[in-house]
């Protein structure tokens, strides 16, 4: 094999292909900063478990591993860089209110997404955090939407779909997945093949559950909407899935978007939702989208407007109703068994912290109770007593 030969799905950009990607890079950079978003540069390699985090299977396939030669840790070469940002908003800059980021560089795949995708692909983006409504996912569709027309791709159909069904699904039902033997990567894995007949042939006999039905009925809930087109579809979804209210919430965040005045900027802009379009790496916590264009299969640009969820994975978030021990012991116990676990059986006790001693003490014996707290001040030599 000759020496100058790279590896697959990778290649060298020779200079007038270089110079039209470096134009555009800078141009989509000055727009983000346009909308108010602050560049941040994150670096190539992580350790493998921030990099990884809430991320789901499918980018750990993605993702080159290697050990730390200083360390002995397992280090990741970062194949999204979504995940990277979470993290700088969690722990670098953890501001109050919303905080919006771009980003610009290249990821590295271990396999890559297609047969003619670069295993090294450049990746842009922007991530807004600290608002979970409507107007957060309006805000972002529409960069992308301002972010294609700078790259002059022509009309665009957008793709709608809201990551929180499936797993509102799963918790109403939460047996079926064992019944089936299928674990929620699989789930996901037969909803994006779109194989209504596949799909009946693996459910069998339980295609006739309440779950079942709800699954079975997810690929074929796609079509365009708003416009002449109206809400059918959505109204369609409503009478086909469970009466969850995670499911109303997720259907009616979908349909205030497309019926937002914003899309009549956009003539050349299609709406539609597919609510089996579940491509993504988990760490999407609202609604979904993806761009598509005439003669291209695959979608130029893809995301989510939330990721609030990928920053409370690393430890923080903008929540001030969030219960902190319940977030720690996770659903069923899941997060606090794998302390335990890690700890080797060792009990642990959570505490909800506070600043005010007696609350603090009260909640560190609950269920105990108490009529009277002692604080020691070594330094003074004196004893309070606080009643409690």
């Amino acid at each position: 094999m000759a020496r100058w030969l790279l590896p697959e799905n990778i290649a060298d950009v020779l200079p007038s292909e270089a110079r039209r990607i470096e134009n555009l890079r800078r141009a989509l950079l000055d727009l983000f900063r346009r909308f108010g978003y602050e560049l941040v540069i994150p670096p190539l390699v992580e350790h493998l478990d921030s990099l990884l985090t809430g991320s789901g299977r499918e980018l750990g396939s993605k993702t080159f591993q290697l050990v730390d030669q200083l360390s002995g840790r397992t280090l990741g070469l970062r194949a999204d860089m979504t995940p990277q940002v979470a993290r700088i908003d969690a722990h670098l800059l953890n501001r109050e209110g919303v905080t919006r980021l771009c980003y610009s560089g290249s990821a590295l795949h271990a396999r890559p997404s297609g047969i003619f995708a670069s295993r090294e692909p450049l990746q842009i983006g922007a991530e807004l955090f600290g608002h979970a409504g409507v107007e957060a996912d309006l805000e972002v569709v529409e960069l992308m939407v301002r972010a294609l027309a700078q790259a002059q791709v022509g009309e665009v159909r957008i793709d709608l779909c809201h990551m929180g069904i499936v797993p509102a699904l799963l918790e109403a039902y939460p047996d079926e997945l064992h019944a089936l033997d299928l674990d929620v990567e699989g789930l996901y894995a037969l909803l994006l093949s779109k194989d209504q007949p596949g799909l009946a042939e693996r459910f069998g006999s339980r295609r006739s559950t309440a779950f079942g039905k709800a699954v079975l009925s997810l690929p074929a809930l796609y079509g365009s909407v708003g416009g002449s087109h109206g809400f059918a579809l959505i109204s369609a979804a409503r009478r086909a899935l469970p009466d969850v209210s995670a499911i109303h919430q997720a259907l009616g965040q979908l349909e205030r978007l497309c019926a937002s005045p914003t899309w009549s900027r956009f003539p050349g802009v299609t709406l539609s939702v597919d609510l089996a379009d579940l491509r993504g790496y988990r760490y999407h916590n609202g609604v979904s989208f993806a761009a598509y264009v005439a003669g291209r299969p695959d979608a130029l640009a893809r995301g989510g407007g939330q990721r609030d969820a990928a920053v409370e994975r690393f430890g923080a978030s903008r929540e001030r109703d969030v219960d902190p021990v319940g977030a720690c012991v996770g659903m069923k116990g899941t997060r606090v068994q794998s302390i335990i676990r890690e700890l080797r059986g060792e009990k642990i006790d959570i505490i909800q912290w506070s600043d005010d001693i007696v609350a603090f003490a009260t909640n560190a014996i609950s269920p105990a109770k108490i009529s009277r707290v002692s604080i020691v001040d070594r330094s003074e030599e004196h004893t309070s007593e606080l009643q409690s």
